[in-house]
């Protein structure tokens, strides 16, 4: 797609399967990404979010929980972690870190940075470095921004100058795109081809909207059909050779009729003998060598053009 003011975020041009390398031959990228941000309103993760029975056993048990399964199938995942959990729990997150998974920055309080100033932003964002480096030991690479079960768009949220402070800020990727079911390049200035790498997210493969709606009690949550999609999903890609990342809520995922249910969709994930298991960094690394900005964008003007009362 040509490149439209406010209203691509890059190109769009997507590598043909043929096109597609990983690691050592591999076949498909698989990663998980854990989301520790308890359940929150627009403006963060308030004192009353962290007093919830979901936001303890999400810590807590919850967190136990599927820490056992990932170490049963040696799975490292991507923990995006907001500053306040980093700061409250640093123990566990220094333990996950420890263990191997990533620990990737997920905001300040998983707020909505649309509704911020940029210099507010960008406080909130150094704030966030700093406090996930001095805990972990390591700067985090990568950044999300995932949706809140509140949430209008299930897409997160994303601010007007987000892209522009990331990449100012040194970060090397940005954890949820849906433009693309690749890594691709999120363009924040047409004309300096200012740009980070994205990595994919969809909607249809995180847990909550599956394990939150309709709202718990009420019989009808429906962790079968996220795994049908997942397999589904995971299946096409990798005859493909593309990607496949799964998103879950230890708070949402931890309970054991859940937890049998991802246990079986690791196995079918393990009779896929060229399945490459990468964190969101190393799946990053990897993109950002083999497919650089400078060789992937062929970012084209576009002809369209504005006119009164247009939709774009």
């Amino acid at each position: 797609m040509p490149w439209k003011d406010r209203y691509t975020i890059s190109d769009e041009r997507t590598l043909l399967d043929s096109d597609v390398r990983w690691p050592d031959g591999k076949r498909c990228c698989f990663r998980i990404v854990v989301d520790l941000a308890p359940p929150s309103g627009p403006a963060g993760i308030a004192p009353q979010d962290l007093a919830t029975p979901d936001a303890y056993f999400g810590l807590h048990g919850g967190l136990d929980a599927l820490l056992g399964v990932l170490d049963r199938y040696e799975v490292k995942a991507t923990f995006a972690v907001p500053a306040v959990i980093a700061e409250i729990h640093a123990d566990r997150v220094r333990g996950l870190a420890a263990a191997g998974h990533e620990i990737a920055a997920h905001g300040f309080k998983h707020e909505d940075v649309s509704l911020l100033s940029r210099e507010e932003e960008r406080t909130r964002l150094a704030r966030t470095t700093a406090s996930l480096t001095k805990i972990t030991g390591r700067r985090p690479t990568g950044w999300f921004s995932l949706a809140r079960p509140s949430d209008k768009f299930a897409g997160g949220a994303v601010g007007a100058h987000t892209i522009d402070l990331l990449i100012e800020a040194g970060y090397e990727y940005f954890g949820n795109g849906l433009a693309d079911d690749l890594p691709h390049y999120w363009v924040c200035d047409f004309a300096s081809r200012r740009a980070i790498l994205t990595l994919p997210y969809y909607y249809h493969f995180d847990d909550q909207f599956f394990l939150l709606f309709p709202r718990k009690g009420t019989g009808l949550e429906n962790p079968d059909a996220l795994f049908r999609n997942c397999r589904a999903e995971l299946d096409a890609q990798y005859k493909r050779g593309r990607q496949f990342s799964l998103v879950l809520h230890p708070h949402a995922i931890g309970w054991p009729n859940r937890l049998i249910l991802l246990e079986r969709f690791l196995d079918h994930a393990r009779g896929l003998p060229e399945l490459w298991y990468a964190t969101s960094a190393q799946c990053a690394e990897h993109w950002l060598a083999t497919f650089p900005a400078r060789t992937q964008l062929k970012l084209e003007p576009s002809i369209w053009r504005d006119h009164p009362g247009s939709l774009s």
